[in-house]
């Protein structure tokens, strides 16, 4: 019956006169009309209307949330209220991330009728290969993009834990870029390069003659990042006589100067991070646990390399563009597949580090496993190895008998399944092609 209904042209024009893209969805995930900014942005030249939402954004053949994605219209089936996520689009400019916000709208009989979707581009990340932002597909990688996503639009503070060389300080460059005080300063301050008889003057600033050697006024970090956001890497390390004053800044949103006592209010945002455990910190009482509480508001954690694999080969053509190489250069195969296979223990910085020494040694304009250096040359054989890669085959082997096994003895959907094996259920999809098992049901 809701197939049948057609929407009232005062919907239409009003999605019409919207200036980010929406489209109206029917239960079939038919879209029945888009408005210009949509035809714009998605529309690559061809009519979209009776197509429907899955083909166009994804070029999939079957709706999102049977593809291994997450699918707003069905959750929003499911839950009857308004869903968001993030999902990679095609566009006419290549793959980018977009915000998804999809409401569900109601005949006079209560029955969900069509969705209004809204699409909000997140340029500060990228699906592909580029020379800024943020560069991944991996499922972690989306989903704590998911998470910078939501967060950046206000002014929540932010906790970023992550391994070293994860690339924290890029994550809270991205969340700046994405908020309403982009267009102000991003300043980053390196909790452990600044000895304590410093941090205070560095972070609230000083007036003249506060301290020996204080021959003029200085403005410090905090005021330096007005309107903006004021990044603290390394936030474990700060001083815990300074942990005080950095709470009273969080919770009054003022400070002084040193040798001031004129009280000046900040107007900033907070982002933080540490590579180490702020919560053991505070059980063993070197990090104040109201300080702990504030700065963990919404917490992020960055994945490490390691559990972002397939993200590997992306990676390292951006950073490529990045790095200054003598000339244009690509990776082979062979040595794609080397980084593939490394663990990569100093993560993004390690896998920059050996790529731009790589681009040094190789003199043509191809990067083989030969330019690269150490263990990521030579990697350890593992036990029992012998030529032709049978451990690799055996372990193929016993993975697709695993998954057959898995098959066989489950009833539900892929989505239980997924959380059953502790994958993904995008990892589920992509290994039973991998190992050619029928899809089932």
């Amino acid at each position: 019956m809701a197939a049948s209904i057609r929407p009232l042209p005062e919907l239409v024009s009003f999605l019409e006169s919207l200036s980010e893209p929406h489209i109206l969805c029917d239960r079939h995930y038919r879209i029945v009309a888009a408005n210009a900014a949509y035809r714009r942005s998605c529309g690559a030249g061809r009519s979209v209307i009776g197509r429907t939402c899955y083909e166009v954004s994804h070029h999939y053949s079957v709706p999102c949330d049977r593809a291994g994605e997450s699918c707003p219209l069905a959750q929003s089936l499911d839950s009857g209220q308004r869903e968001r996520v993030l999902h990679l689009h095609h566009t006419p400019r290549g793959e980018e991330y977009v915000n998804i916000e999809l409401s569900p709208l109601r005949d006079s009989a209560g029955e969900i009728v069509f969705f209004v979707e809204k699409m909000e581009p997140l340029p500060v990340a990228r699906g592909l290969d580029g020379r800024h932002g943020l560069i991944g597909r991996a499922p972690r990688f989306q989903q704590m993009l998911g998470l910078v996503a939501r967060v950046a639009p206000s002014d929540a503070t932010v906790l970023l834990q992550g391994e070293s060389g994860t690339g924290k300080e890029l994550v809270a460059n991205a969340i700046h870029q994405a908020s309403k005080r982009a267009e102000r300063p991003f300043i980053a301050v390196d909790c452990s390069g600044l000895p304590e008889t410093l941090f205070e003057s560095e972070l609230f600033g000083h007036e003249r003659g506060a301290f020996t050697g204080a021959t003029t006024r200085k403005i410090g970090l905090i005021e330096a990042a007005s309107g903006g956001t004021l990044f603290l890497d390394e936030v474990g390390d700060i001083p815990l006589g300074m942990q005080v004053k950095l709470l009273r800044l969080l919770e009054t949103g003022t400070y002084r100067r040193v040798g001031s006592t004129e009280l000046r209010t900040a107007d900033i945002r907070v982002v933080s991070a540490t590579h180490r455990s702020l919560r053991a910190m505070v059980a063993e009482g070197s990090f104040r646990q109201d300080l702990y509480y504030r700065l963990n508001t919404f917490p992020i954690e960055i994945p490490p390399l390691r559990e972002r694999e397939e993200d590997i080969p992306l990676l390292a053509a951006g950073l490529l563009e990045r790095i200054k190489t003598p000339r244009p250069m690509h990776l082979s195969e062979a040595a794609v597949a080397r980084l593939r296979s490394y663990p990569f223990p100093g993560n993004v910085r390690e896998l920059r580090n050996i790529l731009e020494r790589a681009s040094l040694m190789c003199d043509g304009d191809e990067i083989g496993t030969e330019h690269l250096a150490g263990d990521v040359a030579s990697p350890p054989s593992p036990p029992g190895a012998t030529a032709g890669g049978e451990v690799a085959q055996d372990l193929a082997g016993l993975e697709r008998q695993a998954l057959q096994k898995a098959l066989a003895a489950h009833s539900g959907s892929r989505k239980a399944l997924a959380r059953q094996l502790g994958i993904s259920e995008r990892t589920l999809y992509r290994k039973l092609r991998e190992h050619e098992i029928g899809s089932g049901s």
